[in-house]
């Protein structure tokens, strides 16, 4: 029909090169630096993974799929005077989320408890 527009063709090769690129410590942190006389060598910790397929069926066929990227920062090494540090990265959420859980644990536990003595004094 005259005014519609074709979206580009996107295959499974190109969608898993995408992902390949995204896969990257690039992706989280950049290339390492140096500042003030010391190299910062960023470090990240980068997970993905993805899929896709194809098919047909009679006189249609098709093909689709998709991918995903997590990337965290992990820390730096500093590279200075000979001499190599490590500086971590702490992911307060990460934190907090540990934290909550582990407190509802021990309070579910010492009502637990409390609980089971209250019935065996009765």
């Amino acid at each position: 029909m005259e005014g519609d527009t074709q979206l580009p063709a996107f295959g499974i090769m190109d969608l898993l090169g995408k992902a390949q690129d995204s896969i990257s410590v690039s992706r989280v942190f950049g290339e390492a630096y140096e500042k003030d006389g010391a190299l910062i060598i960023p470090v990240a910790s980068v997970r993905g993974g993805g899929g896709g397929g194809g098919g047909a069926q009679g006189d249609q066929a098709g093909e689709g799929g998709g991918f995903g990227v997590d990337a965290r920062p992990v820390g730096v090494y500093v590279v200075k005077d000979g001499a190599t540090s490590w500086k971590p990265a702490w992911d307060l959420n990460r934190f907090f989320v540990w934290g909550n859980l582990v407190a509802m644990f021990y309070f579910f536990t010492v009502w637990r408890v409390q609980k089971a003595r209250a019935n065996a004094s009765r």
